[in-house]
């Protein structure tokens, strides 16, 4: 298969109908999405690209405000590179600066908090990227629309039924949405194929599941978080100052705006975010005035806890992000871990939606992404009892993999041991085309697409054959034979594949679904993509 001959266009603007009815029939949309945050707003646009028609209902006028989160780590912006975001998150967002420890009216000690990593051809997005949250969100909703797709603001989901065929949601209007980029309100009662709760902690729909969130204890306390406009600080150190209480305030410059982050954790047995409050904090526990905080952009308080739902599917409603697993922030993990449940998510709704892939294959979003959160959540809570302030390489979720997968398969032996196995991330590699122009792997595998990477491996009848007639999205990629798709003049791929000869397939989500060797690829190949488009795969 030539190497553009991809069986489906690599973005569909999604249709924008929101629906009305309230009966058993054809649903209006695919899937009803609720809450606009960064979950949301990220399955949203990943089944616009697919042509998956999905209601995004936000019961607040706007995109929520606030910094917030503000780490992007290293396989988030992979995730925001393959969706088209993360030029634009570059260009916004920026580097974390040194952290400066503040006494008695002076720095008296820097440190790196945010361990610094190079970059390399399998990795060449190496450290977190700070961009706030407020700012995110944005970007994350520009792209949507430029896919076709929107959001429904000042709409909230009340309450829902299931039953075989989908969905049948009541959404109340909350208020008038904001002009720019706002929906209408929709009616009130919507159908769906599925639904997915990606509306917060607090989830409407979870707690109408009757799920409990359960984890480990935190201690008491709480965190106030504002974003403020200040005179008197520099903007290339993160300013701490130790309280009497034993806890902590920062002050975090945030790039390419004139806004500050505070962090107050420990501040006070009884906090208060009120500007007035707000302005006290910090002239209470740093050198500044309360004359030099020019504004108070925004407050919240925060209470830090850990928890996950038992199951993450309940019949035809999924839970991601915060609605499935609660973090401390230690760490920066809780966004980056939501973003990709509702990767892992989008692609197996796309196939099941468009595909005929069996509903089963849905399942396999909990399988995968449960345990994975039982490990962030574990790593948060350590860091968070720890109050450790170093952050590694560890944090930069690179390593999340699905070898235990029931999606995956592992058909070579001998392997040494740290070699890339089934189930891994399938890394980056820079490549050229035929024609010896330049072009990295990931240039190659964006897009919601299967890629079959038949390294060292000349083209065969029977994977021509199978890969020729699969109903799915499918990019071929041999790197040898009489014309190649790909070379290697540098050995990137070889270093990070491996020499022998291999054929790999690769998920829509950037992991490698299947490695075999060349005499059972046909056969194993086969095997795979039933698993993903059921009998018209077998059948073909």
């Amino acid at each position: 298969m030539a190497l553009n001959d991809v069986k489906e266009p690599l973005a569909h603007p999604a249709e924008t109908a929101a629906g009305t009815g309230g009966g058993t029939g054809a649903p209006a949309v695919d899937v009803l999405i609720a809450g606009a945050g960064p979950t949301g707003l990220v399955l949203a646009l990943d089944l616009a690209r697919r042509g998956v028609t999905a209601l995004v209902a936000e019961r607040q006028p706007t995109l929520s405000p606030g910094a917030r989160g503000t780490g992007i780590q290293p396989r988030t912006q992979e995730v925001y590179e393959d969706l088209g975001v993360l030029a634009a998150a570059q260009a916004a967002g920026g580097d974390y600066p040194p952290m400066a420890l503040w006494e008695d009216g002076r720095i008296v000690h820097t440190h790196q908090m945010i361990e610094r990593v190079d970059p390399t051809p399998s990795a060449p997005h190496s450290n977190a990227l700070m961009l706030p949250q407020w700012r995110n969100v944005q970007l994350l909703h520009d792209r949507l629309r430029e896919l076709g797709g929107s959001v429904a603001f000042g709409t909230e989901l009340t309450r829902f039924t299931q039953d075989a065929d989908g969905i049948t949601a009541h959404l109340t209007p909350t208020g008038t949405p904001a002009a720019a980029g706002g929906a209408a309100p929709v009616p009130r009662t919507v159908r769906a194929r599925y639904l997915v709760a990606c509306d917060g902690g607090g989830s409407t729909v979870r707690k109408q599941l009757g799920v409990a969130m359960t984890g480990p204890a935190l201690a008491p306390g709480h965190a106030v978080l504002a974003d403020v406009r200040l005179d008197g600080l520099d903007r290339e150190h993160w300013h701490r100052w130790m309280l009497p209480t034993g806890g902590f305030l920062t002050l975090l410059p945030l790039a390419h705006t004139d806004d500050f982050q505070l962090l107050a954790a420990a501040a006070s047995d009884e906090p208060d975010t009120s500007p007035e409050a707000v302005r006290a904090l910090i002239a209470t526990h740093t050198h500044l005035t309360p004359e030099q905080v020019r504004e108070v952009r925004w407050t919240s308080l925060f209470r830090p806890k850990a928890g996950m739902a038992e199951h993450y599917r309940h019949g035809r409603v999924f839970l991601a992000g915060d609605a499935a697993h609660i973090h401390s922030p230690a760490g920066g993990q809780g966004l980056n871990t939501s973003v990709q449940d509702a990767y892992n998510l989008g692609w197996k709704l796309g196939l099941v939606l468009r595909h005929g892939a069996p509903d089963a294959l849905l399942d396999t979003y909990g399988t995968e992404r449960r345990p994975l959160a039982a490990r962030i959540l574990e790593t948060s809570t350590r860091l968070h009892r720890s109050g450790s302030l170093h952050r590694g390489r560890d944090l930069h979720q690179l390593d999340v993999g699905y070898r235990d997968s029931p999606l995956t398969r592992e058909l070579r032996t001998g392997l040494p041991e740290g070699a890339l196995t089934a189930g891994d991330r399938a890394p980056d590699a820079p490549c050229a085309l035929p024609d010896g122009t330049p072009v990295r792997l990931f240039d190659l595998l964006r897009g919601p697409h299967f890629t079959l990477l038949a390294l060292n491996t000349p083209p065969s009848e029977a994977l021509e054959r199978l890969t020729s007639t699969t109903p799915l999205p499918l990019r071929t990629l041999h790197t040898t034979g009489p014309a190649p798709d790909l070379l290697d003049p540098h050995g990137h791929l070889r270093s990070a594949y491996g020499p022998a000869p291999t054929v790999f397939l690769i998920r829509p989500d950037g992991y490698l679904a299947l490695a075999t060797p060349p005499p059972s690829a046909p056969t194993a190949l086969t095997e795979a993509l039933t698993s993903y488009a059921g009998a018209a795969t077998a059948a073909a």
